[in-house]
């Protein structure tokens, strides 16, 4: 006969695969998605903050990914190999219109805006076309059939994403699961670019625990080392600018750091640190692409001029338009500019570069610096604006902390040195390639509730100010402005009123330079009906003073409006309620009670106000009140005691409204689109890993094959 197993060891076996299950999901990532790199900071328990090694055991993965085509004709139903990173951009020169690099640049963007055209122009080779709904990029392959669909940048984005959570999940062991991650943007990113980053984190499987700026993860990575002045204590706080300089735009973030003393459990106080965005400036189109796009120009220029080239009457928007000849260039631009940080002249060799012209590159730091000199007032610009949003002037900086690449450009920095006013405010005193992926981490396990990390408390806005526009009941349309481009994320709720009695429609929007750029619609379904039953419920509401309230926030995660309440409200006389009573008998709800002679009296203002306005309203019930008070005092304790009339007061009462909340601007994929991104996306990991299974299995047999051979003629 079996044994039984008891109960206890039920529980213990239960709560063993919970606890299993808890530690094998607690790891999260922080990612520093750049235009160029992409960079991950994994966090488990038991392991320290420490960046996630690709497959190469490279610190940073290229923003990169290609297709390589098979030696056959492409099948339906197959796919191709793919590679990343560095692996990506080795195989540029040989497959062009296969390699997509910088994705970055173009997400959420449609394909008329001139950002996404000129990356069109700088990449000849790709099939670049418009998403037939949504207007977005997205690109044709040719390892693929004709009947294919094209691959949404979004989806494109995605496989990146899984390669890096591949990488993290290596990296931490043990089988654990990275699912939750935390993924850094630029301060220019709009609702719509912001969307496109989540739309490509949910396709690739993971939870987005929130989005915020670069510059805030390199405060925040800042912070995480230093104690600030405590305000608290009178002390003035410290104002740095973080001025970051990428392959794709250049950022500069206004940043207040300081200490607070506030209330901790108890009688005791702690102190913590806070890191306030007070403003940013950017430059979308300024980086290290754009320099690299001056020598690259530069290089075609001399390439046509040179003997062999005239001779065979080359033309530069032939070498342009040339796919494979671009892919060998830009594979030598880079390493050029970076060459002249450090010395004075450099050059590159290129064989058969065009129609078998060989070629031979030459270039001085002078004559670069000369090509760039026009590209100096966009970066003043950048700080100049940062300032302006943030209200403070270059003398109230303490420091401008450098982060990303081309900010160790020598020009670069001879103009920062210049609009400082002292090369003494420059600091490197960060990792000016990992503070940002070590600030997206560090707010990963701030939000988990798996880890417990130094308290630093963030806050940002959403840099472009937004508001919400309506037709009125006399169908006049009206504009108000709610929030600034400073004003903080997930901070309290904003009340707004409406006089419409009948349903409408509300829209919020941001604030894109002179245009207003819708982002999410708000229509009420039942809002003539809920007056009605308001009118109802409530007889004693004055019709005049029927409002809409609605309940409006910035989210904390993403920027996005939030609705928090949607209700019609008045002002109404309610009967006092069985709690309210309890309250009275024990002297914490009347308001006209007086208090104990020696006690304190807490109230507000507003308080007062109902009070002297209650009072006012029911001076004849309060009197009759009084007199019965009296009367009943005066009798004795045998007599029959009067009933009292049931006392009313007035307070705001509501009812919730139906309301209906859309997203606009670039339509959002469907649920149906998006399943079927993720089923195109499990069946390529399917076929990558049956590829490497069939690789695996081919090494395994020619291993053996060798053995035998060696055990035959041994």
């Amino acid at each position: 006969m079996a044994s039984r197993v008891s109960p206890l060891m039920t529980l213990l076996a239960a709560i063993f695969l919970f606890a299993t299950n808890v530690f094998a999901v607690a790891a999260v990532l922080g990612v520093d998605l750049g235009t160029e790199y992409i960079k991950a900071a994994l966090v488990k328990p038991g392991i320290p903050l420490d960046i996630v090694l690709t497959k190469d055991s490279r610190r940073k993965e290229t923003s990169a990914i290609v297709f390589k085509p098979s030696r056959n004709a492409p099948q339906k139903g197959e796919y191709p190999e793919r590679a990343y990173g560095a692996d990506a951009m080795a195989l540029a020169s040989r497959f062009p219109s296969d390699v997509y690099p910088n994705l970055k640049t173009i997400l959420g963007l449609t394909t008329d805006n001139a950002v996404v055209q000129e990356y069109a122009a700088r990449h000849p080779a790709l099939q670049l076309q418009s998403h037939p709904t949504r207007g977005t990029a997205a690109f044709k392959s040719k390892a693929f059939t004709a009947e294919e669909e094209a691959w949404m940048v979004e989806e494109l984005l995605a496989m990146e994403l899984q390669s890096m959570q591949k990488n993290a999940e290596v990296a931490a062991g043990d089988g654990t699961s990275v699912r939750s991650v935390v993924l850094t943007v630029p301060p220019f990113y709009t609702i719509d670019e912001k969307r496109a980053v989540q739309t490509a984190a949910e396709l690739a499987g993971l939870k987005v625990l929130g989005l915020f700026t670069d510059g805030l993860a390199v405060g925040l990575n800042y912070a995480t080392s230093r104690e600030f002045p405590n305000v608290s204590n009178g002390s003035k706080p410290e104002y740095n600018i973080v001025f970051d300089m990428g392959a794709g735009s250049t950022k500069a973030t206004v940043l207040k750091f300081q200490g607070r003393t506030i209330k901790d459990i108890g009688k005791f106080n702690k102190t913590i640190q806070e890191v306030q965005v007070l403003g940013a400036g950017w430059d979308r189109t300024l980086g290290g692409d754009t320099l690299n796009y001056l020598i690259l120009d530069d290089m075609v220029k001399q390439f046509v001029e040179s003997k062999a080239a005239q001779k065979a009457s080359v033309a530069a928007e032939s070498v342009k338009a040339h796919g494979r000849a671009i892919a060998k260039l830009t594979n030598q631009v880079e390493k050029v500019r970076h060459v002249l940080s450090a010395n004075q002249n450099t050059g590159a060799s290129f064989e058969s570069l065009y129609e078998d012209i060989d070629f031979r590159y030459k270039i001085t730091r002078a004559e670069f610096e000369d090509m760039a000199s026009e590209h100096a007032e966009r970066i003043t610009v950048v700080i100049s604006d940062a300032l302006k949003m943030a209200n403070l002037d270059i003398v109230d900086i303490d420091s401008i902390i450098l982060h990303g690449g081309v900010s160790r450009t020598p020009f670069v920095q001879k103009v920062l040195e210049k609009v400082s006013g002292s090369a003494e405010k420059i600091r490197s005193n960060v990792n000016s390639d990992e503070a940002a992926v070590f600030g997206a981490g560090f707010r990963a396990a701030e939000l988990s509730p798996s880890f417990r990390v130094k308290e630093i408390r963030i806050s940002e806005g959403g840099f472009y100010s937004a508001g919400v526009k309506w037709n009125t009941k006399e169908d006049k349309t009206q504009h108000q402005r709610l929030w600034s481009a400073v004003s903080p994320q997930g901070a309290a709720p904003k009340e707004l009123t409406f006089t419409n009695s009948e349903d409408f429609t509300a829209t919020f929007y941001q604030q894109i330079g002179s245009e207003e750029k819708d982002t999410r619609t708000l229509t009420t379904k039942n809002l003539t009906a809920t007056i009605a039953a308001i009118k109802q419920k409530y007889p004693s509401c004055v019709e005049s003073e029927i409002q809409f309230k609605l309940g409006v926030k910035l989210g904390s995660e993403n920027g996005e409006v939030e609705i928090v309440k949607a209700a019609v409200e008045c002002e109404a006389e309610v009967k006092e309620g069985l709690v309210d009573g309890v309250k009275n008998l024990f002297g914490f709800g009347k308001k006209d009670q007086k208090p104990l002679k020696g006690a304190e009296t807490e109230g507000s203002e507003e308080v007062m106000k109902e009070d002297a306005k209650d009072k006012a309203s029911s001076s004849t019930t309060s009197t009759e009140s009084t007199s019965t008070a009296s009367g009943s005092d005066s009798t004795t304790s045998g007599s029959t005691e009067e009933l009292k009339p049931e006392a009313k007061k007035r307070e705001i009462v509501g009812i919730p409204v139906e309301i209906t909340v859309e997203k606009v601007g670039i339509p959002s994929l469907s649920q149906e689109e998006i399943t079927k991104s993720k089923d195109r996306l499990k069946a390529f990991a399917a076929s990558d890993k049956a590829r490497l299974l069939r690789e695996e299995a081919l090494n395994q047999l020619e291993a053996f094959t060798y053995k035998i051979r060696d055990l035959l003629e041994g």
